[in-house]
């Protein structure tokens, strides 16, 4: 996995009158990232709080931004000025389909009400567990496990 920020410490901006960007994290080294907005989406984590598929904003030839709601801010107890510890890669097109497609399944199986009771971390956990199989037999295997274990709790 490739890692845009990996540890690093940044800080929250505070712009008054942004709208959603009034709170934003600037991604460094990330100006030669092509495409629009809703084409560069990332994951991974903010002191901690795991983030899936959020949107990098892309910033003319600057660094791109990451908003940062309040549902965010108020769970890691930050605000603007503050320091953060940031984690994130860059999610392939391929990537995006697959939990979307593992999402479908736990909908179909008739389990996806449980799936989104856990907790953000647990869930990222079971879509990275699935992801990084090397096959796509074994995919399937922790698919069906996942779905067994999610159908009986």
């Amino acid at each position: 996995m490739d890692f845009l920020v990996n540890q690093q410490e940044l800080e929250l901006k505070y712009v008054p009158g942004k709208g959603a960007w009034t709170y934003h994290i600037i991604i460094p080294n990330s100006k030669d990232i092509k495409g629009k907005w809703g084409d560069i989406k990332v994951s991974g984590s903010i002191d901690g709080y795991p983030i899936n598929h959020m949107n990098l904003a892309p910033m003319g030839d600057q660094d791109k931004r990451l908003s940062i709601n309040g549902t965010i801010r108020h769970a890691i107890q930050k605000s603007g000025g503050d320091k953060v510890i940031v984690t994130l890669f860059l999610e392939s097109e391929n990537q995006q389909l697959k939990q979307k497609e593992i999402i479908d399944t736990f909908k179909e199986s008739g389990v996806l009400a449980k799936f989104e009771k856990l907790s953000k971390e647990k869930q990222q956990e079971m879509f990275e567990k699935i992801l990084k199989s090397t096959s796509e037999e074994k995919q399937v295997q922790l698919m069906v496990d996942l779905i067994e274990f999610l159908f009986k709790s």
